[in-house]
């Protein structure tokens, strides 16, 4: 792996927080992702599985973590199933795991090979009550291909029809909202090589330059810093793009006098950055272009005050649209008619703003933890308010990954410039 690996106390730590959280006599079963296909005999990357990886360091295909706290062999309450490797898989596709490489990573002794796996979940299903199987449960997704995990739960009900099954994505939901020191350690790196980037493409960026030759610059950036990549698919928008959302061509030319709105972080051990910055391809913001950046970081600021524990999603999201709604107002965007004659489902501001503002962050983007429960100490969010004005080809976005802790925010990406002087000055140096 390219990234230096995480210790193995973070994994043994995320084992023992779920095993309190499982019913008694219960055994909880933990997939790989697949190597998705593409075309003819393409693959995508492989991405591991977020909730294993969380609970077990493992990064690669084809593994499977079994957790039964209440067994009566010791040695059977954690165990890891690998692929084993042989001569021609070193050949075509390098090294796997060994079984003491994955002891160490994991911080569990018990590794078998995956051709060992039904006899020995056969003889932990004979005592077990209860089966906690996962499946995606994030509220935005879109799963339109049988995974892996769906193909066990599956083959798992069909075998054993009589057990008690379980849920156990909102168990993980809950765990993974509140990271540990090592996971913001890491998440810190992540925003570190994105600042390494943003400060390279400053000294790139003027016009003619092209979306996709800044895209360039930045995962030269990434790679060279041990990331593997960006963290998403990157939005590099000049102009009238600015106001698309989730532009992802990276396609034209940067024309003297737009804004450039790059929605870009790097990924770092499979935890995320996700900085958005918007800066004038020429080096010099406009009076009006200057007003609604100014607008849009004094929101941001507002944001991130509203950013404590207690607080809720929804309820947040509620008052930094009151705080959008008079920097819109104060622009000329919109007027008091416009607030008074509002429909109170789709307010007035979100012309301008139509998105939220914040979201959990980690090893996913868009990180998983239940919307409707209250901040606590140790969860991370992005804060990232936005004026998009299309009649005037104009996109302003600023963001920042911030944790909440018991003295305030810990804003993980306070050294990436976002006031609009020190952007103009290092654009210009």
């Amino acid at each position: 792996m390219r990234y230096t690996p995480i210790t193995s106390e973070l994994f043994i730590h995320n084992r023992k927080r779920l095993s309190k959280e499982l019913k008694s006599n219960a055994i909880a079963v933990f997939n790989a992702n697949d190597i998705m296909p593409t075309n003819a005999d393409g693959t995508m990357s492989f991405k591991q599985n977020s909730d294993l990886y969380y609970l077990s360091g493992i990064d690669q295909e084809e593994s499977i973590l079994v957790i039964y706290p209440d067994f009566h062999d010791k040695k059977l309450r954690e165990m890891l199933f690998l692929k084993e490797t042989n001569e021609n898989i070193a050949i075509w596709e390098g090294h796997k795991y060994t079984k003491e490489e994955a002891r160490e990573a994991s911080g569990i002794e018990s590794i078998f090979w995956l051709t060992e796996f039904d006899r020995v979940f056969n003889t932990l299903m004979a005592e077990a009550e209860y089966v906690y199987l996962n499946t995606n449960e994030h509220i935005r997704a879109v799963v339109e291909v049988q995974t892996r995990t769906a193909r066990f739960l599956e083959l798992c009900k069909q075998r054993y029809p009589l057990h008690k099954y379980e849920r156990v994505a909102p168990v993980m939901h809950k765990l993974r909202a509140i990271k540990s020191d090592l996971e913001i350690e890491t998440l810190q790196e992540a925003c570190n090589i994105t600042e390494k980037g943003f400060r390279r493409i400053l000294q790139f960026v003027k016009p003619g330059v092209t979306e996709y030759e800044i895209e360039a610059e930045y995962i030269h950036e990434f790679v060279r810093n041990r990331s593997r990549g960006f963290a998403y698919t990157p939005i590099v928008a000049s102009g009238f793009n600015a106001c698309v959302l989730h532009y992802i061509d990276n396609a034209m030319e940067c024309k003297d006098g737009d804004v450039l709105l790059m929605d870009v972080g790097a990924e770092y051990a499979n935890y995320n950055a996700d900085m958005t910055r918007s800066i004038p391809v020429n080096g010099r913001f406009t009076g009006r272009q200057r007003a609604v950046y100014d607008a849009a970081l004094r929101v941001k600021r507002e944001a991130m005050k509203m950013l404590v524990p207690g607080n809720t999603i929804p309820e947040y999201h509620k008052e930094v649209g009151k705080v959008m709604e008079g920097e819109l107002l104060g622009l000329g965007l919109i007027d008091k008619t416009d607030i008074k004659n509002q429909d109170e489902s789709n307010p007035a501001y979100k012309k301008y703003f139509m998105h939220g503002t914040s979201h959990h962050l980690g090893l996913d983007v868009h990180d998983v933890g239940n919307v409707y429960r209250k901040m606590e100490v140790g969860m991370v969010f992005t804060v990232e308010p936005g004026i998009y004005i299309r009649d005037e080809n104009l996109g302003i976005r600023l963001e920042n990954d911030v944790v909440i802790t018991e003295e305030g925010l810990n804003d993980l990406m306070v050294n990436i410039p976002i006031e609009a002087e020190e952007i103009e000055e290092l654009m210009n140096s």
